[in-house]
């Protein structure tokens, strides 16, 4: 094993580097991993930015992983051994708080999500907790490195009980929206697609998202209220974390209408609470996830998500800097850019 490996490291925000670190060392319930994909994701960009406060800086980057276990540790899967790829479940939770003695492990009170509280893995090599991993089914591994996103998009959709034939509107049409909306229609829903980026929405149309709205130039509520003949929508997943968005929910959704709010806003977002209690609204946090992995792989695996829908560009392991400065500065570009070694 090397003694000295490369890391992608965010010094500073707008400051991103290739640095040679130390190989990791693991504790006996750690395992060793060799990274062999990973992608980018918005909470790497936010990093960059400077916009995500939950990150301290320097922070090695990375939290869609994929890479082959290299060595093992007490608490692997059984079906897990030397030698598998694996996909890295993020989430690092403590075990003895409220939430995890419930199974609730995503809402751990001492939640460690790995490239955001705590060093992730954009690295040759990486320890992680050999608890956390996910056997891979035979697929290229820059399709693998789409689990972990597609398990988000997954829980928005669980969290928000979304049920063949009703509509959902699902707002932002980056990665997690436009998952979330290809998971509706699998599901036998209808998704509504708004987004405020032209682009984002033919691209959408193009992979068959029939329904999809520009609010800052067509009239959201009319287009909504006459797709669903009226009644609007019976369950809203935010996406997209802006606070007109957020607020925007309330209008979208139907009487006894359920809401999932998956995206993270910069701010704190009023909401009109008379509009709640008027609609007797179920409002959900939807955070992370929590038991998504297989049903993503089986989606992935039998094309059921089309990956090449959600790729954008697969570049190397180097060239990761410059396109994280990419997706920042141009960001309605690309949907997902996954890295490979």
């Amino acid at each position: 094993m090397k003694d000295i490996v490369k890391s992608i490291r965010l010094i500073k925000p707008n400051h991103v580097e290739i640095e040679q670190i130390n190989s990791p060392t693991k504790k006996d319930t750690d395992v060793l991993i060799k990274v062999e994909a990973m992608g980018i994701c918005g909470s790497d960009i936010g990093a960059y930015r400077g916009t995500n406060p939950l990150v301290t800086y320097p922070r090695i980057l990375g939290h869609e992983i994929v890479g082959t276990v290299i060595e093992s540790g007490i608490g692997m899967p059984n079906n897990i051994k030397v030698g598998d790829r694996v996909i890295l479940d993020p989430y690092v939770y403590c075990g003895n708080c409220y939430p995890c003695s419930i199974g609730r492990t995503n809402c751990c009170e001492h939640l460690n999500v790995l490239g955001v509280h705590i060093d992730g893995a954009m690295q040759e090599i990486v320890r992680h907790p050999a608890k956390l991993l996910v056997k891979a089914p035979s697929m290229p591994v820059a399709e693998l490195a789409l689990a972990e996103p597609l398990t988000i998009s997954l829980h928005a959709i669980h969290r928000t009980k979304v049920k063949a034939g009703e509509h959902v509107v699902i707002i932002g049409a980056g990665t997690i929206g436009l998952m979330a909306a290809l998971v509706a229609k699998i599901y036998g829903a209808i998704p509504i697609l708004v987004d405020i980026l032209d682009k984002r929405l033919e691209y959408a149309k193009s992979i068959g998202i029939s329904h999809c709205i520009n609010p800052s130039k067509e009239n959201d509520l009319d287009i909504i209220r006459s797709i669903t003949n009226g009644k609007m929508a019976e369950a809203v997943i935010e996406a997209s974390g802006a606070n007109i968005s957020i607020q925007n929910t309330l209008k979208y959704a139907s009487f006894a209408g359920r809401i999932g709010l998956t995206g993270w806003p910069k701010t704190e977002t009023s909401l009109p609470t008379n509009i709640i209690t008027f609609k007797e609204l179920d409002i959900v946090g939807a955070r992370t996830s929590k038991g998504e992995f297989e049903e993503a792989l089986t989606l992935l695996s039998t094309g059921k998500i089309n990956p090449n829908d959600i790729i954008s560009k697969i570049i190397k392991f180097d060239e990761l800097p410059d396109y994280i400065k990419e997706l920042s500065d141009n960001p309605e570009n690309y949907l997902k850019i996954i890295a490979v070694f």
